[in-house]
């Protein structure tokens, strides 16, 4: 466990560095924001002292050993626009993106898991015949249209729940949180469905073939001969073994969920991370733009060792020590 803990470590650090070099490097070269930010009116004098003010006139290698040295000691720089520090403004906006990631990935499991194993159970039949043709037009259909329609049909057209905005929020240990109230739940419905939509489809895909697979199995016939329900077997022994590969492949789609929550968050206009790097990317804010892709990063390497940690304990015959990055 320490050696694993140890090595990961290292290999985390290292892709760190890596990540930071490539996306400062692919920042530094898209173009100079002072060009945007400043009024085309100003004289010559007022650019050169906003290059200035901003720490651009230095070159690449120097910017980026500022940014390091600075990041070492928990500081990614300060807003161009906002003038406040990067970090502390994606904070800000972090617990509305990861309640809608983890709202998404609720939706994919909850619906997700029972779906796959009727699916599963009953693939000849058109019950699992259906289930499988949704899930096929769940992978097919692109986010942006998807979260369009959901806005056209159940806020324009029924009017059940709201197109936009978070809603009401309550504190959860200092925390910001729209699940907790009546209008928070409304308004993260459509756009957690829309989040989840592809997540939902491959998790019934994923469990469909592992029920199939395990209802072959030697066990399953011998816990049957024992007189077992099969309630029993499939609600305990196949949902077990199952969940093994469900697991791993959505602990590690929780960071691409909110790595991608861009297009939902742009389109529900849902106050998150997403919304705040489309923002940034438009003006040209280097600070912001650069600190939400290394946290970014940093929420896949802590993912994937907690994903990590839950296979050795739904898998026995998984040893940490054995496991490679």
């Amino acid at each position: 466990m320490i050696v694993f803990i140890i090595r990961r470590s290292f290999q985390s650090i290292v892709v760190l560095l890596v990540m930071s070099l490539l996306v400062f490097v692919g920042v530094y070269a898209i173009g100079n924001p002072v060009d945007i930010l400043i009024s085309p009116e100003a004289t010559p004098q007022e650019y050169e002292d906003a290059v200035k003010a901003l720490g651009l006139d230095k070159p690449m290698w120097e910017q980026y050993w500022i940014f390091l040295s600075n990041a070492l000691r928990g500081n990614l720089g300060n807003s161009f626009v906002f003038n406040e520090p990067a970090l502390k403004l994606i904070l800000q906006r972090m617990p509305a993106t990861l309640e809608l990631a983890c709202g998404a990935l609720l939706m994919a499991i909850v619906l997700g898991i029972p779906l796959g194993m009727v699916a599963g159970i009953k693939s000849e039949s058109w019950i699992g015949r259906s289930i499988m043709s949704g899930s096929i037009l769940g992978f097919s259909l692109p986010t942006f249209w998807v979260g369009l329609m959901l806005i056209m049909i159940f806020a324009v057209m029924l009017g059940w729940l709201p197109a936009s905005g978070r809603g009401q929020t309550v504190d959860l240990f200092g925390v910001p949180v729209s699940f907790l109230t009546p209008d928070g739940l409304a308004h993260i419905l459509l756009p957690a469905f829309n989040l989840g939509l592809f997540k939902l489809s491959l998790t019934i895909r994923l469990t469909r073939a592992g029920t199939r697979e395990n209802l072959q199995l030697d066990y399953v016939k011998f816990a049957r001969a024992k007189g077992l329900s099969n309630a029993r077997v499939i609600g305990v022994h196949v949902l077990k073994n199952i969940l093994i590969p469900v697991v791993t492949v959505l602990g590690l789609e929780l960071g691409n969920v909110i790595a991608f929550a861009v297009v939902t968050e742009t389109i529900f206009a849902w106050p998150g991370m997403g919304k705040l790097i489309i923002d940034s990317i438009g003006v040209l804010d280097r600070p912001i733009i650069v600190a939400y892709l290394l946290i970014t990063v940093t929420m896949f390497i802590v993912i994937n060792f907690v994903v990590d940690i839950l296979y050795s304990v739904l898998d026995p015959r998984v040893r940490l020590g054995d496991l490679k990055a």
